[in-house]
């Protein structure tokens, strides 16, 4: 009975071990290569700030700063907070008006 313990226990160590394993190969991001996009640059949409927060705009600045998605931000808005290198944010006042740009 003990050495059965023993072998669960052995492979038991072995499975969990063999998850935290990685290869030397360096994938690139299947979502950046397959549509063309890449990280979000926030510079280039920073044209947006002072303007007043519309879908046309938003598309405007999401295709200038190579995001893949991006979403308006009001002040008391609800958001997930995960990071996502290719999301831009356009953060408003209450009156709509752009006040920052960020990726994320």
């Amino acid at each position: 009975m003990p050495w059965k313990l023993a072998s669960l226990g052995t492979l038991l160590a072995v499975a969990l071990l063999s998850g935290c394993s990685s290869t030397s190969e360096s994938t690139p991001d299947p979502v950046a290569t397959e549509t063309g996009y890449s990280r979000c640059e926030a510079t280039a949409a920073e044209f947006a700030i002072g303007k007043k927060a519309s879908p046309q705009l938003l598309e405007q600045a999401r295709t200038r700063a190579g995001a893949q998605y991006a979403r308006i931000l009001k002040p008391n808005d609800m958001m997930t907070l995960e990071y996502r290198s290719d999301r831009l944010n356009l953060n408003t006042d209450a009156n709509l008006i752009i006040n920052r740009v960020n990726c994320g």
